[in-house]
C-alpha cells in the first residue's frame, strides 16, 4: 500500500509509524484508519515499534469533518469505533512487539487513549493528555476508560474523564499513566535509546512479558503463579536463554535471534 496520511519505515530491529496530516492535528480519517492497520500488519521481522507523530501535536483523535454528515444530523458513533478504534487498540495490545509512543504535544480524546493503548510512553515536558469527551456528550473510547482506570485508579480516572482538564506530561509520568517525561530536547534521544535497548532483548521474552502484564488483570494470583510456571519452563528451552546465560558467563554481548 502507498501511504498518505502516515510515514512507515523498518530500520533494522526498529519499525516506526509517523501519523503524518500534521495540518489537522494528525486526526484520523478513515483512509489513515486503513493505512496504519497495513502497516501493523506488515512490521516483518522488526523487534519494536515506534509510533510518533509530525508537527506540533501528537494525536487529536476522530476528525469530525470525516464522517460527512450535516451539523445536527445524527451520526452512528458506534459504527467508527467498531470498525476502526477498537480493532486498532486490539492490534496494539496483541502485537508482539513492544510499542513506544512518542509523545511531543497535545494528545485528546481518541488520540490520548491511542498513546495510553501504547505499552510504553515517552512524553516532551509541552505534552499534554486531554481527556476531551465529555465536553461534546460522549464517553472515553479507544480503551481510554480502560487504561485511565487501571493506570490511575478511579478517583483520578473519574476527575480527567468528566472534567477534561488537561494533565501535563510531568504530573501524568508522576501520576504512573505513562513511563517518561523528558525535555522536548532529549525526547528523540530517549525514544531512540529505548528503542536500541528493547531491540537488543530477547523478542520471545519481551512478547512474553507483554502478554502476561497485559492480561495479567484477569487472572488470580495462583493462575498467575501457574502461568509464570509454564512460562518459564516454554522459554528456559529457547536459543535466546542459553545464549543469554553464556553471553553473561563469558562477559561478552548477547546475539538473541527469537528461537
Amino acid at each position: 500500500m502507498a501511504y498518505e496520511f502516515i510515514d512507515f519505515k523498518i530500520n533494522g530491529a526498529i519499525a516506526r509509524i509517523t501519523l503524518n496530516r500534521p495540518d489537522r492535528l494528525n486526526s484520523f480519517t478513515a483512509a489513515m484508519h486503513a493505512e496504519l492497520r497495513d502497516a501493523l500488519a506488515n512490521l516483518g521481522d522488526a523487534r519494536v515499534l515506534v509510533l510518533a507523530a509530525a508537527g506540533r501535536g501528537f494525536c487529536a483523535g476522530q476528525d469530525l469533518n470525516d464522517r460527512n454528515v450535516a451539523p445536527g444530523e445524527p451520526v452512528d458513533l458506534g459504527e467508527t469505533v467498531e470498525r476502526d478504534w477498537n480493532p486498532l487498540v486490539r492490534a496494539l495490545a496483541a502485537l508482539p512487539q513492544p510499542v513506544i509512543a512518542r509523545v511531543q504535544g497535545v494528545a485528546a480524546g481518541a488520540g490520548a487513549s491511542l498513546a495510553l493503548a501504547c505499552d510504553l510512553v515517552i512524553a516532551g515536558r509541552a505534552a499534554k493528555f486531554i481527556q476531551s469527551f465529555a465536553a461534546i456528550g460522549l464517553v472515553p473510547d479507544t480503551g481510554g476508560s480502560w487504561h485511565l482506570t487501571r493506570h490511575l485508579g478511579q478517583a483520578r480516572a473519574m476527575g480527567l474523564a468528566l472534567t477534561g482538564e488537561p494533565l501535563p506530561a510531568e504530573q501524568a509520568a508522576e501520576w504512573g499513566l505513562i513511563w517518561k517525561c523528558v525535555d522536548h530536547d532529549a525526547l528523540d534521544s530517549e525514544v531512540e535509546a529505548l528503542a536500541q535497548k528493547l531491540a537488543a532483548l530477547p523478542p520471545l521474552g519481551l512478547a512474553a512479558i507483554k502478554a502476561m502484564v497485559r492480561t495479567s488483570w484477569d487472572r488470580t494470583l495462583d493462575a498467575e503463579l501457574d502461568l509464570q510456571r509454564d512460562e518459564m519452563r516454554r522459554l528456559g528451552f529457547t536459543q535466546d536463554y542459553r545464549e543469554g546465560v553464556a553471553a553473561f558467563l563469558e562477559k561478552r554481548p548477547a546475539v538473541f535471534t527469537g528461537r
